[in-house]
């Protein structure tokens, strides 16, 4: 399976090892980055051993989607960024939105317990 087949087809996966992942992490990084007039709260874990990075982002508006970042066997970065369904939105925990909105409305990353999160 490819990346684009996971991301399209397999989201809720995903999205599911990536809460389990920032949950269980201590500190847990929720970072504030732009790009122009775009700005976003993230979440993110790393695969080294398959070079990968899988996010789930806030922007403005209330509006989610799910990240994929990877190199491909010739080093060439790839992104694939999909909107999440708001059933797909729904399995974030409640206090991890409102620390995501925050750290938005702030422009400000924040590091605490993903225990703190999980409550």
């Amino acid at each position: 399976m490819n990346y684009n087949e996971l991301v399209k087809s397999h989201s809720d996966e995903l999205i599911e090892k990536l809460v389990k992942y920032v949950l269980t992490k201590d500190p847990v990084e929720i970072l504030f980055d732009f790009l122009k007039e775009d700005q976003w709260a993230i979440i993110s874990m790393h695969q080294y051993e398959e070079d990968i990075q899988v996010s789930v982002r806030l922007h403005l508006n209330n509006f989610y989607d799910l990240y994929l970042g990877y190199y491909d066997d010739e080093d060439e970065f790839f992104e694939i960024i999909q909107p999440l369904t708001e059933t797909e939105k729904e399995m974030l925990p409640p206090k991890l939105k409102v620390i995501m909105k925050k750290v938005l409305d702030d422009e400000k990353g924040v590091r605490l317990s993903g225990h703190f999160l999980a409550k």
